[in-house]
């Protein structure tokens, strides 16, 4: 996706109606190139986009409410919540025929603008006072750009004007067919004729004039008439100079991949309300649970590494309870030498004698400067220490799959997890546990970790639901009563649920809805059936040694139900 300067001008107009007047009340880091600002507006909340993203800048209004996407505020964050926080928003404005969008922010500190340089590989946002950078999201050094720099401190520079280019409203037929004539190659394609030619022609405008003049997106100047070409250059361009947007999107099979202001026919296209929505949808939302997305990977990258680990730890002690041949060898070794010491000669180095008639004779090393008893109070030393280590090892092997359980509810957490303290929670308990590898992160200060979940069933019942660990143990070991029903998925990470009994008869209806409930903040939520154990609290203990939230449970009854959120339940 890459926004023209037509889309940029449908983006100035729908902007202008939306925001101007309003009053910037937050500043949220949506990404590590991305800020957010919430704008009160003709008295509706407006969360607008500005994205420095190299490969796929934008400016948009967003629907939902913003997310924090990082765990540290960036420096030119910081430096909008000192100066635009509480600002008006005066202007938005485009310089002609060029992909920038300015905002004019009038605040405490005077006047000010934030300009976004929506170009793929060269994009930034930058806030500036009295033409100097406060700061930016992407900095310029003269080591890639000598003439023009994007660094705090230094006047900025807009980019070079755009020369020698006809311009759309004065073009003629006359002036196309002489293109066409002038091509260095006949084999030169319409497509990238057209944007080196003439003013604000994206190579996406030129690939639907193309279409529309010879059938064909890639149609090369020997085979497209002049006059056709005018014909459809008007169709496409007309509307567009007259400020007459429609914006769309344009699908690959099924893919949204262009925005555009105006209908395409090379490729699949739906119309949409506004541009920002159009923006919105082929960018990918940056509000809701999809904002998180890029804080979870390293985590879940993190909880990948050290289940990876786990499991061939796991894997070398069950093979090592498996062999027990070393073991016995041990204890042989020290009874031969026991047996063959008056026939050990001095500074002999090994023994060849036979344990069983029917097996081969061993080969017992020996050291030369000790003597034979030292030597076969050294095999049974090694035969009782490995001896030990082997009775260990299944206690081993249970620590090992309990904590490779719990990993397995960790990552439940992160899929579920809504908010960064709620990621912060996950990257806390990896760190206590010793499987977070890189540099320790702090923890989040504040309030605003949500409690379990609490819903009351359309008969009045009580239902706590655990979406974490940490919620789990709150919900099994401090809210509930020991007669109180608890559900869990089967044998998959997920909530601990718990209906209240209030000494009613629970229906078998309220307990099927709470098992959908218990399915659905699951790892198995995607499944179309899941299997969900209920029982008593009195029958559910906490595993000692295991991390919060994991248990073990008795007498439970399983039911098997589609997964369904809470609203079930009232």
């Amino acid at each position: 996706m890459s926004l023209d300067t037509f889309t940029i001008s449908a983006l100035v107009d729908e902007l202008t109606e939306s925001i101007i007047g309003g009053r910037v009340q937050d500043i949220i880091d949506v990404d590590a190139m991305g800020i957010g600002l919430e704008i009160y507006a003709a008295g509706r909340r407006r969360y607008l986009i500005l994205s420095a993203d190299t490969s796929n800048p934008r400016v948009h209004l967003a629907e939902a409410k913003l997310r924090r996407g990082t765990a540290q505020p960036t420096q030119l964050g910081l430096l909008f919540r000192r100066y635009i926080e509480g600002g008006l928003v005066t202007a938005v404005t485009q310089p002609p025929w060029e992909r920038l969008l300015k905002l004019e922010i009038e605040s405490r500190d005077g006047a000010l603008e934030i300009i976004a340089e929506l170009m793929p590989r060269r994009a930034n946002v930058l806030l500036i006072r009295d033409g100097l950078i406060l700061d930016c999201l992407n900095r310029v050094g003269p080591e890639a750009n000598r003439y023009r720099l994007s660094l705090p401190n230094h006047r900025y520079v807009p980019p070079p004007p755009i020369r020698g280019q006809l311009h759309p409203a004065a073009l003629t037929a006359v002036d196309l067919e002489r293109l066409l004539e002038n091509a260095v190659k006949p084999t030169a394609q319409i497509r990238r004729l057209l944007p080196g030619a003439i003013l604000g022609l994206s190579p996406l405008l030129a690939k639907e004039i193309a279409f529309r003049a010879a059938g064909d997106a890639r149609a090369q100047a020997a085979d497209t008439d002049g006059a056709e070409l005018f014909r459809a250059f008007d169709e496409v361009a007309g509307p567009l100079l007259q400020r007459r947007w429609q914006p769309g999107l344009g699908c690959i099979d099924g893919v949204a991949a262009e925005v555009s202001v105006f209908p395409l026919r090379h490729l699949d296209w739906c119309a949409c309300g506004a541009v920002s929505e159009a923006i919105s949808r082929c960018a990918g939302s940056l509000s809701g649970p999809d904002a998180y997305r890029a804080a979870k990977q390293p985590v879940q990258a993190a909880i990948g590494e050290a289940k990876a680990k786990l499991s061939a730890k796991a894997a070398s002690l069950e093979r090592n309870l498996k062999d027990n041949s070393d073991l016995e060898l041990l204890r042989q070794s020290g009874e031969l030498i026991l047996a063959y010491q008056y026939a050990i000669q001095a500074e002999q180095t090994e023994l060849r004698a036979q344990y069983d008639l029917d097996a081969p004779p061993l080969v017992i090393r020996l050291n030369p400067d000790r003597s034979p008893l030292e030597n076969a109070q050294n095999y049974f030393r090694r035969y009782e220490k490995s001896k030990s280590a082997a009775a260990a090892l299944p206690r081993l092997i249970d620590e090992t799959r309990l904590e490779l359980g719990f990993l397995d509810q960790l990552e439940s957490d992160l899929q579920i997890a809504a908010n960064w303290l709620e990621i912060d929670d996950v990257i806390q308990i990896l760190q206590n546990r010793g499987h977070w590898l890189g540099q320790p992160v702090r923890r989040m200060g504040g309030g605003g970790r949500k409690g379990p979940l609490r819903v009351v069933s359309r008969d009045g019942y009580v239902i706590w639901v655990g979406r974490s660990s940490r919620q789990n143990e709150t919900v099994t070991f401090k809210r509930a009563n020991p007669q109180d029903i608890w559900l869990h998925a089967r044998q998959v990470p997920g909530a601990h649920v718990v209906i209240r009994n209030d000494g009613r008869r629970v229906k078998a209806e309220l307990i099927a809805e709470a098992a959908a409930v218990a399915a659905w903040y699951s790892k198995s939520r995607e499944d179309s059936s899941v299997q969900v154990d209920y029982t008593r609290i009195k029958y559910v203990k906490a595993i000692k040694g295991a991390g919060p939230g994991m248990v073990t449970y008795r007498n439970e009854n399983t039911l098997s139900v589609r997964p369904q959120d809470e609203s079930i339940l009232s």
